[in-house]
């Protein structure tokens, strides 16, 4: 995986340069396009090599929630016309990487086993925030597997809270 994270730095870098003025804005179009051009089957689409640039871009352009500003639009022709589109997903997270060292926040994943609401989400957070001693920049994931509760990923940090964690501790510990 090295290889593509090498690959997507300087289009990371340059974005991050050339969007330094608005980096919110700049993330607030990037992360979708990331999240569509990390489809295995749209990244199939464009690999075959009957189909055009333009058709990948049109494809790819129409499926953005919001229209893709113009800076949107060149860094995405960009990555299209010297074949490296399956670098957008990794220039994405380096771009926002960048973006929290500039901030001084982090990403915290929160897994939890079922939906959570957007004010228990806010509390979540604050709670994370004093815990981790950082701004966090937090996204919830659903595993079901963790029966109830959550479980929280800063960087290489991690909070477990779930019931599943818990149920672990007590096998270990009956085991033991």
């Amino acid at each position: 995986m090295a290889e593509i994270a090498t690959i997507a730095r300087p289009y990371a870098e340059a974005l991050f340069k050339a969007g330094a003025s608005d980096l919110d804005g700049t993330a607030g179009w990037l992360e979708p396009l990331a999240a569509i051009v990390g489809n295995p089957q749209l990244l199939d689409f464009a690999a075959n090599p009957k189909t055009t640039g333009d058709q990948v871009f049109d494809l790819v352009s129409g499926l953005v929630p919001q229209p893709l500003p113009e800076a949107g639009k060149n860094f995405l022709r960009v990555l299209i016309d010297n074949g490296r589109l399956s670098a957008l997903p990794e220039a994405a997270a380096q771009f926002r990487q960048l973006k929290n060292t500039v901030s001084g926040a982090s990403d915290a994943v929160v897994y939890s086993a079922f939906p959570i609401d957007a004010q228990a989400l806010q509390d979540v957070s604050a709670s994370l925030e004093r815990r981790f001693g950082r701004k966090l920049t937090t996204r919830v994931e659903i595993d079901e597997s963790l029966i109830g509760g959550i479980r929280a990923v800063v960087g290489d940090e991690v909070l477990d809270t779930s019931v599943k964690a818990r149920l672990e501790q007590m096998k270990a510990a009956l085991t033991a």
